[in-house]
């Protein structure tokens, strides 16, 4: 099958997220199957040209129409070895050389022209891909261009959009269409929702399939509470909306050969590699170095979201338990206040790290006992089975992606994986650590054969893969 991704970014070209995480490892699972051909366009964004990194080729430039003017396109491609997974560029300085990949006024501009200018970049190539899978809001308009402006390019392919987070729908005023994207009038109706332009809800109602990326977060947004405001839209969809949990790339997050570890380990070795690691995270941040001690982490964006008012409202009652807690990442500047002061007051138990390095994160993961990860909602989450991977704990609220992949521990007959709170609630979050505390240091031979278990999980992407073959087959009308 050709399979073609259109996605705002893909690690390692660029990554703000866990979608970036996803557009690496799905496709290259994707091209491992057999008979399968994966081609992934992502923008030509400046921090990927001008990188020196990579070794690209130009295919050659052309334009696309944006309502009443053209736009310049220029296609490259990664210079690879793989025959079965490519990687194109599409350039345009004016839109994707800001500094920046998101949170520009006209983004909503920028990634209607990605949009165009992926699909004319495939007819430009002749490439006649069966499935065009699109991600979030910046592929949005894809399903809706298959069946309008490049129908006769395309007239065999289907589509089939994913939701990695319904939080952004890539909203517009009402007469985009007419300054931006430049689609029949009788298209308005498609692209209309909440009097404003939503390209999200036209993808919903236009993609052959739509999936998201858990099973329980495909359940919750058939509810308003989580689907901010397209619940009745989602739950129209019927059969045709469907999860297929993430995975990571077990080949990149891998304890035995990840660069930075101050040891490497596995399932039967970790007890030694964890605590060699956890001294060296020590020493690094300027903690106590203490073998025996708790340590706490998190790695996350600090947003109300991500569960960080939990933190924050038990974080006093915490430093009275034997623990240390290291957090990284950068977000909300109140809750960045809150951790610096915190570290100030709790300096021998607290590093609080306002940055993001990926060597960094990954040293926190194998030195960690214990992942913290309160999110108030989660599509899926990538974190909770980074740090499994590297034995440590998730203590989780059992919403989304989180549910599906951290079943509660309930004693070593259990197939528990982690501790779990149900109502999102920092009273319940710190009774969770506390039980997960208890574990630790009252019964260390359950609490060993609980990370070995963790670590022994496959949480790579054959599985997803095989469920997203299925999904492009049904998007076909194919039997099979």
């Amino acid at each position: 099958m050709k399979i073609a991704m259109v996605a705002s970014e893909a690690a390692p070209f660029v990554k703000t997220g866990g979608l970036g995480d996803v557009l690496q490892a799905l496709p290259q699972a994707l091209s491992e199957i057999k008979n399968n051909e994966v081609s992934v366009f992502i923008p030509f964004y400046d921090r990927i040209k001008y990188s020196g990194k990579y070794d690209v080729e130009f295919l050659g430039y052309f334009d696309v129409p944006l309502a009443w003017r053209r736009e310049y396109v220029g296609l490259l491609r990664l210079k690879s070895r793989r025959k079965k997974l490519k990687i194109y560029f599409i350039d345009n300085e004016h839109y994707f050389c800001r500094g920046c990949v998101y949170g520009c006024a006209d983004d909503g501009e920028r990634y209607a022209y990605f949009a165009k200018a992926a699909l004319a970049s495939m007819a430009f190539i002749g490439l006649q891909p069966d499935v065009v899978h699109c991600h979030d809001w910046q592929a949005a308009l894809v399903p809706l261009l298959l069946k309008t402006e490049y129908r006769e390019s395309f007239p065999n392919t289907r589509s089939v959009f994913t939701i990695h987070n319904i939080e952004y729908q890539g909203k517009a005023n009402l007469s985009f269409n007419y300054d931006v994207i430049g689609l029949p009038r009788e298209c308005d109706e498609i692209l209309r929702f909440d009097d404003c332009t939503n390209l999200m809800k036209a993808a919903i109602v236009t993609a052959d399939q739509v999936s998201t990326v858990s099973q329980t977060y495909c359940q919750e947004l058939r509810y308003p509470y989580y689907a901010h405001g397209m619940s009745q839209v989602l739950s129209s969809r019927g059969g045709d909306f469907t999860g297929i949990t993430n995975g990571i790339d077990i080949k990149l997050f891998n304890p035995m050969t990840t660069a930075g570890l101050a040891a490497h380990y596995n399932e039967k070795t970790f007890r030694e590699g964890k605590v060699r690691n956890k001294l060296a995270l020590q020493k690094e941040l300027g903690l106590p170095e203490d073998r025996d001690t708790a340590m706490l982490a998190m790695v996350t964006r600090l947003a109300g979201h991500k569960g960080i008012d939990l933190l924050c409202y038990i974080a006093e009652r915490l430093m009275t338990r034997r623990v240390q807690l290291v957090v990284i990442g950068t977000g909300e500047e109140k809750y960045e206040w809150f951790l610096r002061g915190l570290q100030e007051r709790f300096g021998r138990q607290v590093s609080v790290n306002l940055c993001f390095s990926a060597d960094l994160a990954n040293l926190v993961y194998a030195a960690s006992d214990l992942y913290l990860m309160p999110s108030k909602s989660e599509p899926c989450g990538l974190s909770q089975l980074m740090a499994m991977r590297f034995g440590a704990v998730p203590v989780v609220n059992a919403t989304g992606g989180l549910k599906d992949t951290v079943p509660a521990y309930e004693g070593p007959e259990s197939e528990g994986r982690g501790f779990t709170f149900q109502s999102y609630n920092a009273d319940d979050f710190l009774a969770a650590i506390d039980r997960a505390l208890a574990l630790y240091y009252d019964a260390p031979a359950q609490w060993q054969e609980l990370v070995r278990h963790d670590m022994s999980q496959d949480f790579g992407w054959d599985k997803g893969a095989e469920r997203y073959m299925a999904l492009y087959h049904k998007a076909l009308g194919d039997k099979a």
